[in-house]
């Protein structure tokens, strides 16, 4: 396996300290409708242009719905010469209900 899994705190580490680019690739309506700010929204249309602008130096974080089609995507950027890539565990589920879990409560 070329790629790491991570859960919402280990990106959000990579995010603030390393810089870690974001690539969001589910469908784009899902992605309009919500997505980790400072997200890409990569797919089947972009994905050769991507590969060929980004920093492939800079870590790489993939997400989708709930983990499991970032691990195939994190693969395939890591074929694709990227030094670090990760897939989201939980995928943007994950990632809302961390932010869920961060607000402060009402009241």
């Amino acid at each position: 396996m070329a790629y790491t899994r991570i859960d919402v705190a280990k990106a959000r580490e990579l995010i603030d300290k390393s810089h870690a680019a974001v690539i969001d690739v589910r469908d784009p309506a899902s992605y309009e409708a919500g997505h980790i700010p400072g997200a890409e929204a990569v797919n089947d249309s972009n994905v050769q242009a991507f590969v060929q602008a980004a920093d492939r130096s800079r870590p790489l974080i993939v997400c989708c719905y709930h983990g499991n089609m970032s691990q195939g995507a994190a693969d395939y950027f890591h074929q694709h010469g990227f030094a670090e890539t990760y897939s989201l565990d939980g995928g943007y589920e994950a990632w809302q209900a961390a932010a869920v879990g961060d607000a402060p409560p009402e009241g």
